[in-house]
């Protein structure tokens, strides 16, 4: 059976969600800046998904890009399982509440349901802003909790709802 894989490039209308590259890790990890990274990128939590970055590898971490600048990251955290992947995501403070997560996460997500992919993501309780926008994306099913406290919630496929 040949592996599922997603596009090098994710498109949304604001948005272009493309792979984190291994050379892009190593400056993120370097502390390099790149002119088209926001002033405040990369966030810890985006140096480490970019650690799980792998050259040919697209379910892997991908940049939130907005208007030509980095702004984030989000992408599955490894190839799937059983049929599943968790995804994870952020933003630099400056591009949130203005729906950027959103857009990514429902770009990603159409890209998962037309690879026969569900998908479930991790969040502390206490993030109301994230726990909103994971329900209006779909995910409807409470799993309990991860080893660190996040809830862990799943997302069907379209027709398993």
């Amino acid at each position: 059976m040949v592996p599922v894989t997603l596009p090098a490039e994710i498109t949304s209308p604001r948005l272009r969600l493309p792979l984190i590259t291994a050379a892009d890790a190593a400056a993120m990890r370097a502390g390099h800046r790149d002119p088209t990274w926001h002033p405040t990128y990369p966030r810890p939590d985006d140096v480490d998904a970019a650690s799980m970055a792998r050259d040919g590898a697209t379910w892997g971490p991908r940049h939130i890009v907005c208007d030509g600048q980095k702004v984030g990251t989000i992408g599955p955290l490894g190839p799937p399982e059983d049929g599943e992947v968790e995804v994870g995501y952020g933003l630099v403070e400056a591009a949130r509440g203005r729906g950027l997560a959103t857009e990514a996460l429902r770009a990603l997500l159409a890209e998962t349901d037309a690879a026969g992919v569900r998908v479930r993501a991790g969040v502390r309780p206490d993030n109301a802003a994230s726990l909103r926008m994971l329900a209006g994306c779909g995910f409807t099913e409470l799993r309990g909790s991860d080893g660190e406290g996040a809830l862990v919630l799943g997302r069907p496929l379209p027709g398993e709802r």
